[in-house]
């Protein structure tokens, strides 16, 4: 890995805090997170899975999250068909599904989240609250309707280009409906 665990350490703490921000989450939201580690050290996306890198920048995110009580999910590559990693507590009630991630099926990031995690259960979907993806994952599907892109000052991981989403409600109620707009 030619980026130090603490340069990805700190690059993911800011991205994680920025989107924190933006996204105005609080303790008990879920922030789910696509992350190409191949990306991260300039290769192309699922062709050089990194322990290495994915550690580092699980370890950042949680660095941030953790303290806040924000939950994170780590989204599986497709092999897996991005299901997600997760603390059972975020989702005490859910259906799980029987599977392990590995560097070369399920990701890098995904594994080191299950490695992690205190009680690790993986599921087939969810509707967060946030999202960051790092290096093109496609994590919109694991988003509350409606996502609204979040552009953040702090847009790379190593080599990964990195988009965030935020979600808000559904507007309602036609031309004469009024809207809080605390949840905009």
């Amino acid at each position: 890995m030619n980026i130090s665990y603490e340069a990805l350490f700190a690059q993911s703490a800011a991205v994680a805090s920025e989107i924190i921000e933006k996204a105005k989450l609080t303790k008990g939201n879920i922030l789910v997170v696509g992350c190409s580690s191949s990306e991260i050290v300039g290769e192309r996306i699922g062709t050089f899975s990194s322990p290495e890198a994915a550690r580092a920048v699980l370890d950042g995110i949680l660095s941030v999250t953790k303290p806040l009580d924000i939950f994170i999910a780590a989204q599986c590559c497709e092999h897996l068909n991005r299901a997600v990693i997760t603390e059972k507590a975020a989702f005490p009630y859910a259906e799980y599904v029987n599977v392990r991630p590995m560097p070369k099926a399920g990701g890098s990031f995904s594994t080191a989240a299950y490695e992690t995690f205190k009680d690790p259960v993986a599921l087939e979907e969810i509707k967060a609250d946030a999202g960051i993806d790092i290096g093109f994952t496609l994590i919109g599907m694991h988003l509350k309707k409606v996502a609204v892109p979040v552009r953040l000052e702090n847009n790379k991981i190593g080599n990964a280009l990195v988009i965030a989403a935020r979600v808000r409600p559904k507007f309602i109620g036609g031309e004469r409906a009024v809207y809080d707009e605390n949840m905009l």
